[in-house]
């Protein structure tokens, strides 16, 4: 198994966000975490990766069958875990070319021909200009462009497990599409395995869910439901009212 949640409870100041949290993703799987604004989805992102503000209080986050708790945020993405922010901090000074290929050769994989041809093949893919590249990271990027960019990182980098915190937010319907084809390609292609959290059900159709069990609803810090389309198709009409 490449990534399992066990009876995880966490807070941030004090204050109950997680509540028992118990989850499997295997490489080449690609889940989706639902819910309302406040349910604990950027929560349990941020504890995924160990960012600080979310203290843990009980339960296990293992990666490739080893406890992650203890790991710095660089450490584990060394292991090959990667989170994309729902906003992207912007830096100045640094471009997003420059940022790309640092963060390629910290994998002690750069070549910079295979690295090249692998970024215009990949900004093809995603509809993001050249020019964009050559700018500082994140600096003026509309959110599409954020949302593309760091999608982009994910493809170049190609993580063993990637957490992608609304994806889907502010982009037009035909940058979902976009978005939601190069997500499930990766998975497909790289045998990645990934964790999608949203709370439209808008970016479904986009991806290639193939388990039964691969919706995963988050309300109050708990998951109150899975299943597949079937239940896409009961949020889109009843919204999250029917799991109170």
């Amino acid at each position: 198994m490449l990534f399992e949640i066990k009876g995880l409870h966490a807070d941030i100041e004090g204050k109950d966000v997680l509540k028992g949290i118990d989850l499997k993703v295997d490489s080449g799987e690609l889940h989706v975490i639902m819910g309302p604004n406040g349910s604990g989805k950027t929560t349990l992102a941020k504890a995924i990766m160990g960012l600080s503000g979310v203290s843990i209080k009980k339960g296990e986050i293992l990666f490739e069958g080893n406890n992650i708790l203890g790991l710095s945020i660089d450490e584990r993405a060394k292991l090959g875990i990667f989170l994309q922010y729902q906003n992207p901090v912007e830096i100045e000074g640094v471009s997003f070319l420059s940022f790309l290929s640092a963060a390629k050769s910290s994998r002690g994989d750069l070549n910079t021909k295979e690295f090249m041809q692998n970024l215009k093949d990949e900004m093809t893919e995603l509809g993001v200009s050249e020019e964009i590249i050559r700018r500082n990271l994140n600096v003026g990027f509309s959110g599409g462009e954020k949302k593309k960019s760091e999608i982009l990182q994910m493809n170049l980098l190609k993580p063993k497990l990637a957490i992608l915190d609304e994806p889907d937010s502010g982009l037009d319907v035909d940058a979902v599409k976009t978005i939601g084809k190069s997500i499930s390609n990766a998975v497909k292609n790289d045998k990645m395995g990934c964790i999608v959290i949203t709370h439209y059900t808008r970016i479904l159709g986009s991806l290639e869910l193939e388990g039964k069990n691969t919706i995963h609803v988050l309300l109050n810090g708990k998951f109150v439901a899975e299943g597949g389309k079937d239940l896409a198709e009961k949020i889109e009409r009843e919204g999250y009212s029917g799991f109170q």
